[in-house]
């Protein structure tokens, strides 16, 4: 198939894709412009002329053009063509200096140019098909009919069905744990949580007025007898707890800990807030608490973990209608709604399927870079699990947590010490997140430093004159 290619800048290579062919050529523009293969500036050939080259109709190239230029790929040039764009710069997530801070805990970035160009082409698509009138109404409080029956879809393989009247759409984890603890707790009342917990459950914990009594850990997680200890002493109003890929210890709770969890929650009258952040990153997930105890349970599923922390986009699932509406009145006083646009963009990724290779790609991702710490950080004390991105570094007797990151900020890396998580005495420990290094050359880079500095003692660093 095709006539002359000879003197043409650019010719795609056709009979692979199962669609339409003018996307295939316009994703062979995205794809070839991401890998450099078409740098910014080139002149692509004329519509006519491609047409000819590949045999195909003038119509189909037009249309292949016109979809690039729809999704800022290319740009025409008045009397001198068309025109590969410059791809928009990335603000990146390297210091200066080359290595990185690892102490935000972000989905790593993958390496897959057609994916990407598929999640621009969806909010692309959002514009196309909803238009002005979504930037310029307001939608219910607790999101659109759609976007709810977008999150029961995304929340079915970990929770089964769930009615679209039980699933609030909300804007962020941060601003669902509000609502919530809003409306479980009272100002001067207690609530409980891992002896290492989010810091931001303590940030909105503080902001409330309450307290947060810290529950014993071990390696699995939550340890069943301590919660009930406290439930029997203090009688806390709620339990706050991340079971799955905990942050920081990256600890998932067993199913007969969950278990024995809600039944001693049930007996106490404590309910259960459950965070379940990391939750989709599992391919084999334990069942979440609230898939357990439906009737007790909010169950908190921020997409920023799993998907894209762009969004700020939370499912919560609330026990009963009557809870959703009651937690619909505490989101308009504290935020008004989560924004109609990330809702819309999460609702197209999750129907069209991107949301599902989205999180297949960190989920590699992150595979990619575990190893890597294996491989890196064979003789320390490191807590992780291949499914997830961040890891609990536990330190060797002769360094402590503030030592080491001082350390290692100096060089540039920038971790998390166990304090910021801590409700009890702060173990000797750090967090360090694995999908902040833009690369895996970044992150190597950090490995090596690391390792370097485990291996020293601090008085050997220091050098007083």
């Amino acid at each position: 198939m095709g006539g002359n290619r000879e003197g043409l800048s650019w010719v795609p290579v056709l009979g692979k894709a199962r669609g339409p062919l003018y996307l295939d050529i316009a994703d062979q523009i995205a794809a070839d412009s991401a890998a450099g293969r078409l740098a910014a500036g080139t002149r692509l050939p004329p519509q006519r002329a491609l047409a000819a080259a590949l045999g195909i109709d003038f119509t189909t190239v037009s249309r292949a053009y016109n979809e690039a230029r729809r999704r800022g790929l290319i740009e025409g040039r008045v009397g001198q063509g068309t025109y590969v764009r410059a791809r928009p710069r990335g603000t990146g997530r390297s210091s200066p200096g080359g290595l990185v801070d690892m102490s935000m805990n972000l989905p790593p970035l993958f390496d897959d140019p057609a994916l990407a160009e598929r999640m621009w082409r969806d909010i692309a698509d959002v514009q196309h098909e909803q238009g002005v009138a979504l930037l310029m109404r307001y939608q219910p409080v607790g999101g659109a009919r759609e976007d709810r029956a977008a999150g029961t879809a995304w929340l079915k393989p970990r929770l089964g069905e769930v009615s679209p009247e039980r699933v609030l759409v909300c804007p962020g984890a941060q601003g669902a744990l509000l609502a919530v603890l809003g409306l479980l707790v009272a100002k001067g009342d207690m609530i409980c949580a891992e002896a290492l917990t989010y810091p931001g459950l303590r940030s909105v914990a503080a902001y409330l007025g309450i307290e947060v009594l810290g529950v014993d850990m071990d390696e699995e997680g939550l340890v069943p007898e301590a919660f009930e200890a406290v439930c029997r002493e203090q009688r806390p109003k709620a339990l706050y707890c991340n079971p799955t890929l905990h942050n920081p210890t990256t600890a998932t709770l067993p199913l007969k800990r969950r278990e024995a969890i809600v039944a001693i929650a049930r007996r106490h009258g404590v309910a259960i807030v459950e965070d379940d952040a990391y939750g989709a990153l599992p391919a084999t997930p334990v069942p979440p608490l609230a898939a357990l105890a439906p009737d007790l349970v909010y169950h908190v599923a921020g997409l920023a973990k799993c998907l894209s922390p762009a969004l700020r986009i939370a499912y919560l699932v609330v026990p009963n209608p009557i809870a959703a509406g009651r937690l619909e009145s505490a989101i308009r006083a504290t935020a008004g709604m989560a924004s109609p646009l990330s809702a819309a963009v999460a609702t197209r990724w999750i129907e069209e399927g991107t949301a599902k290779a989205v999180l297949s790609a960190i989920r590699s991702e992150a595979g990619r870079r575990q190893k890597m710490v294996s491989v890196s950080l064979p003789g320390a004390d490191v807590l992780n699990d291949r499914e997830g991105f961040h890891l609990w570094l536990r330190l060797p007797p002769h360094w402590s947590r503030g030592e080491f990151a001082a350390r290692l900020r100096a060089a540039g890396i920038g971790i998390v010490a166990s304090d910021a998580f801590a409700l009890l005495e702060p173990p000797e420990a750090v967090r360090l997140g694995l999908g902040a290094p833009e690369t895996q050359a970044d992150l190597q880079r950090s490995l090596d430093v690391i390792s370097e500095l485990l291996a020293q003692s601090p008085a050997a660093l220091n050098l007083v004159v």
